[in-house]
């Protein structure tokens, strides 16, 4: 009777043991499949975070196709909705961009305001310095350069300014600008840009 007790007694001790390890294997699991519940939003946001952040990279060369108007410096000086109205001289033109970084690059562009004179009035390069905001799209920059008018006089000129990028996602974007241009044989004048921008 007495061996039957302590048989019973260590099988019941050790069908506690073993349901004890089991339910210590089975909770160690549950914690490990249940950790990447746990992590996938911070991988979702990470992974968010990285797409946003790659609408702005190194080596990105672009495009931009953009109308552009100007106005000389007396209305610039003296501002006003008629002024603007009836002094203003409006046009289109293209450009090129390469970014070196994701914060400094270079552009060309050529734009025209006159087409009974030559085909193309303007052509300028910039040195680009931009700073995209965060996860939001936007891209603030400044730009500074020289370029040649060839229409109406023919001269040098330097120029400075600045503006604002939106790209809805990594390959098209919106932007406008606005500049000054200093002439080296005329008064200074302002021109503004507002175009598409196609990254690759």
């Amino acid at each position: 009777m007495k061996s039957k007790c302590q048989l019973a007694i260590t099988m019941a001790a050790g069908a506690i043991l073993a349901a004890g390890s089991s339910l210590r294997a089975a909770d160690v699991d549950s914690s490990t499949t249940n950790q990447p519940a746990l992590t996938a939003p911070d991988s979702y946001e990470q992974g968010r975070t990285n797409n946003l952040n790659s609408y702005y990279h190194c080596n990105e060369l672009s495009v931009d196709g953009f109308g552009m108007g100007s106005v000389g410096s007396y209305t610039l000086e003296n501002p006003s909705e008629q002024r603007i109205r009836h002094n203003s001289e409006g046009g289109a033109g293209a450009g090129i961009n390469y970014f070196i970084t994701r914060y400094v690059g270079v552009d060309g562009e050529a734009y025209s305001q006159n087409t009974t004179g030559t085909f193309v009035d303007n052509a300028d390069g910039n040195l680009l310095l931009r700073l995209p905001l965060g996860q939001s799209g936007f891209a603030p920059y400044a730009l500074g350069g020289g370029g040649h008018q060839f229409d109406a006089a023919k001269l040098w000129f330097g120029q400075a300014g600045g503006g604002m990028e939106y790209r809805f996602c990594q390959h098209v974007g919106v932007f406008v600008d606005a500049r000054c241009v200093w002439p080296n044989e005329t008064k200074y004048y302002g021109v503004g840009r507002a175009g598409l921008r196609f990254a690759f």
